[in-house]
């Protein structure tokens, strides 16, 4: 099997707020067609993890890669052009705007290429989200909230990105609903090059699609391996999947 190449590269990334350190020294890597979870207790850093690649935070030190080339210190926007899409936690719609024209938005950095092309990706985008199909002309802040975030992840996908990071896509949303959205997750990551980061509590539906994970510790990284590994570490169980402390205490 081919290995394919490091699509997001972060190395000894430092990042806080203020006084406040948060990311200390944290390094990762995920490859083109590969899902990455990014797990953690809260306060773990894994937003603010996000937030220092998509350049909405700056960097105190190290530096984010995208296809190779440095991108850390480049502002949000041209980094979204340069083809890294963020879909923050809770969703962030435009709620007056109609679903349609929230997909719409998501290509703007695209406002210079086809519109054909354009129109070709919105109905990639509905044939992964049904639902939206039936509700372009909806304002989108009347949708559910499982349906909101299926229109901020289309909305993302509207770039055409080489790396999607999703922050906490479960937050809030019934079992069924996050089943069908990380069901969507696992197929974007089957059918390209896509690189995807999955941040996430729900740490057992994250791993569940994940190719790889990295298990978060105040700004650092604790634990990393295959969802299988981490999954009967008894640390991991502990910790995010319910177990106790004592039962795995020497």
């Amino acid at each position: 099997m081919t290995r394919k190449a490091t699509r997001l590269t972060v190395e000894g990334l430092f990042a806080g707020y203020g006084r406040i350190e948060v990311l200390h020294g944290l390094s990762l890597a995920v490859a083109a067609g590969e899902l990455l979870a990014v797990v953690g207790a809260n306060g773990a850093g894994k937003t603010t993890l996000l937030r220092v690649i998509s350049g909405l935070l700056p960097a105190r030190a190290g530096r984010v890669l995208l296809d190779g080339r440095a991108v850390t210190g480049i502002a949000a926007e041209k980094l979204a052009s340069a083809g890294l899409t963020h879909v923050p936690e809770n969703r962030l719609v435009f709620p007056g705007m109609s679903v349609a024209d929230n997909l719409s938005l998501g290509a703007y950095s695209r406002r210079r290429g086809s519109g054909q092309a354009v129109e070709q990706d919105r109905r990639f985008v509905l044939d992964l989200f049904p639902r939206l199909a039936h509700r372009l002309a909806q304002p989108a802040g009347t949708l559910s909230g499982g349906e909101q975030q299926m229109l901020a992840i289309g909305r993302g996908l509207m770039a055409r990105p080489k790396a999607l990071l999703l922050d906490e896509p479960s937050l809030g949303l019934a079992p069924k609903l996050v089943s069908e959205i990380f069901a969507v997750l696992g197929s974007l990551r089957d059918q390209g090059d896509l690189a995807t980061v999955v941040v996430e509590q729900n740490a057992r539906a994250a791993l569940r699609i994940a190719d790889r994970a990295v298990v978060l510790d105040r700004g650092r990284v604790l634990l990393s391996g295959t969802p299988k590994a981490l999954l009967t570490d008894p640390r991991v169980q502990a910790a995010y999947l319910g177990r106790g402390y004592t039962e795995v205490a020497p």
